[in-house]
């Protein structure tokens, strides 16, 4: 299965200042198998080490000297490195905190060679007080689950994927494209963008159980997971915090509502093991004054993107029969779906060496419920994101910000055919300013941030 990330990978062999990558991702997002299809296309051999599966293989790398590891790892794998033309893969490498360590060294004594590293439970290693990040000798990428359009690859729908990463707002898009578009939409939100879930459906004629029984599949690798989390962690707490997130999309998170029966500092531990693992991202609340939208964050203030919708469904209940084909699709669980799909692609929006990040903002004064569902940054102007479940929904809350911020530009997905409209708050006891506002249907999320820039076709 195709992904974009491979453009990324092939840039980075040719970049003369490459340093080891160290790819960073939840379990089961395809990391392993992204760095092998890669292998395929730019090197003629690789060698990779599976640290999880093979821990004794660690004892290569106990030399101090790294072209002797070199030598040892050719004499283990019967596989001669000849720089530019093998790749050494370093897998599951959270298990072997020294090679972590000695990564900086393949950079500094032997630049020519292609390294890469990965790890499900990177951060944990990342984060632990006895390792050094070898700042300024490595490098990262972040990589998570397949995009709605990395989907309709994989569905064999390229000519309507290149569609729509061309189209522009002042055309016309018919309504057979709009449907077409919609079904595999909620193909996607079923089956998510696991890559061993989508290959399950794909290769089982599509059949929505098989995805099913991936989804689980997974779940409980995840949960053989939480024991390794931490060297005490309560196993218990953390299922059940695990299990409550799926109720709280779509909303202000509140540790009580994650766990009621346990103090809020287990629930944030529990949270912040679970966020480590790339399982759930906080977004941030943001005064959203001005970029970089991360400076005006408010800790204790955030709601909750789980790791891929597709396992949400699942966390849900969903199934096919929730999503008729003629109406809606969007207008279950209040729109929590819908909100989900687009956080998880707008928080993978930048660019592969960039952490994820996201944030929203809601009026913090008394008795406001203004919320905008996201803040994201087009060039140098902060843009509200509104996401409405169905073709209809009031935007105050977007409009609020819009007249409190002095902002000029707003953005809205929904589940209509797109369009751009030039029009003016409505608050009460307020003057009117007008404002843009792009409204886009959901599966257009990947190409938001190129209609947003000035010369899209149009007057942004």
């Amino acid at each position: 299965m195709e992904r974009f990330a491979l453009n990324f990978l092939a840039q980075w062999r040719l970049r003369p200042d490459r340093k080891p990558l160290v790819i960073r991702g939840a379990r089961q997002v395809g990391k392993t198998e992204l760095v092998r299809i890669f292998a395929r296309q730019a090197f003629d051999s690789i060698v990779e080490i599976n640290f999880d599966e093979n821990p004794e293989k660690a004892s290569l790398f106990d030399e101090p000297d790294v072209r002797t590891i070199l030598r040892l790892i050719e004499a283990d794998s019967s596989e001669k490195f000849i720089p530019g033309k093998t790749l050494l893969f370093l897998d599951e490498i959270q298990s072997a905190s020294a090679v972590l360590a000695k990564l900086r060294y393949f950079y500094e004594k032997i630049p020519e060679l292609h390294v890469i590293a990965a790890g499900s439970l990177l951060d944990f290693s990342l984060g632990a007080p006895e390792y050094s990040v070898p700042v300024g000798r490595i490098e990262f990428m972040y990589l998570g689950p397949m995009s709605f359009e990395e989907f309709l690859l994989a569905r064999g729908q390229e000519q309507l994927r290149e569609y729509l990463s061309t189209y522009q707002i002042s055309q016309n898009l018919p309504e057979a494209l709009h449907a077409k578009a919609r079904a595999y939409l909620r193909e996607y939100f079923l089956v998510g963008g696991l890559p061993g879930v989508v290959k399950a459906f794909i290769e089982s004629d599509l059949d929505m159980k098989a995805a099913a029984r991936a989804q689980s599949s997974l779940l409980l690798t995840y949960y053989a997971d939480f024991s390794k989390y931490k060297r005490k962690v309560d196993v218990p707490m953390l299922q059940a915090v695990f299990k409550n997130i799926p109720a709280t999309i779509g909303k202000t998170a509140k540790y009580s509502s994650l766990n009621h029966l346990a103090r809020s500092i287990q629930v944030r531990e529990s949270l912040d093991l679970l966020e480590k693992a790339r399982l759930v991202f906080r977004v941030f609340h943001s005064d959203g004054n001005g970029i970089p939208l991360g400076a005006e964050i408010h800790p204790s203030s955030f709601k909750l993107i789980f790791l891929d919708i597709g396992l949400l469904a699942s966390f849900l209940g969903l199934n096919a029969t929730d999503f008729p084909r003629e109406k809606d699709m969007t207008l279950v669980n209040s729109g929590a779906m819908a909100e989900q799909f687009i956080g998880q692609h707008l928080l993978y929006r930048n660019e592969f060496y960039n952490e994820p990040s996201l944030f929203y903002w809601n009026r913090r004064s008394k008795g406001s419920t203004a919320e905008v569902d996201y803040l994201i940054q087009a060039g140098n102007r902060v843009v509200p994101v509104e996401v409405k479940a169905g073709k209809t929904g009031r935007l105050r809350s977007l409009q609020v910000f819009i007249q409190e911020k002095n902002a000029s530009l707003g953005l809205r997905f929904n589940d209509d055919l797109p369009s751009y409209l030039e029009s003016t708050t409505s608050i009460a006891g307020k003057k009117p300013q007008p404002f843009k506002l792009l409204s886009l249907p959901l599966y257009l999320v990947e190409q938001a941030e190129r209609l947003l820039q000035p010369g899209s076709e149009t007057v942004l």
